[in-house]
């Protein structure tokens, strides 16, 4: 079995149930809100600002409809709340204007939405419409990627590059499912090794870890 299945093969064991990062609901416009509101944030504040968030302004037209102060209240979890409430409800307003309260089908459409960028975009179109045309890479995909040695890249821009030359794009739905879950669950800042049926594969491991292991037996 080569490197890439194997990876997949173990991760899939590991983490058999579905999942969505913003762990809200897969409706795109939850998708969409919850994927900008997680920029630069921790996964528990991010699902703890969208829960508050879609409880009171469950769809675009409400949010649209929002005050900022409001919604700055409800989204304090996230990090750069003042400038993100004024961008969700920017965004609700032009859904409501341009696409009838509807998040567009269309990818260019989507990109040109403000602070919408090509890892907000493939998170939703990976998990929101169901496509596999899309590598949606974010701080975990991209770290674990490069731990793994799948790609040797500084930005999750290049990762998303390099991995749609190496990965099969059978699996391309699958990359931020397994690697967010890993990322949150083994392969942290401080990576539970022990747990982590990948060491073989992983430079973190070989060139910290072990080391480290053998100057304790000493």
């Amino acid at each position: 079995m080569d490197k890439i299945s194997f990876i997949f093969k173990e991760l899939k064991k590991l983490y058999p149930n579905d999942f969505i990062g913003s762990n809200i609901s897969k409706d795109p416009f939850h998708v969409l809100i919850s994927t900008v509101l997680s920029h630069q944030t921790r996964d528990e504040r991010t699902i703890m600002a969208a829960k508050n968030l879609f409880s009171k302004y469950p769809d675009a037209f409400s949010l649209a409809k929002a005050k900022v102060d409001d919604v700055r209240k409800l989204i304090k979890p996230v990090g750069m709340y003042n400038v993100k409430a004024k961008r969700i409800i920017q965004i609700s307003r032009i859904l409501v204007e341009k696409y009838n309260g509807e998040v567009p089908r269309n990818y260019e459409e989507v990109i040109s939405l403000p602070g919408v960028g090509r890892k907000t975009a493939n998170i939703l179109f990976s998990f929101a419409y169901d496509s596999n045309k899309h590598i949606a890479v974010d701080t975990h995909v991209h770290k674990i990627a490069n731990r793994l040695e799948l790609v040797n890249t500084k930005t999750p821009d290049q990762t998303e590059q390099e991995l749609y030359k190496i990965i099969p794009r059978s699996e391309w739905k699958n990359v931020n499912t397994l690697f967010v879950q890993h990322g949150q669950q083994i392969c942290k800042a401080r990576p539970l090794c022990s747990k982590c049926p990948l060491t073989k594969y992983c430079k973190y491991y070989k060139t910290v870890i072990k080391p480290y292991n053998y100057l304790k037996k000493d």
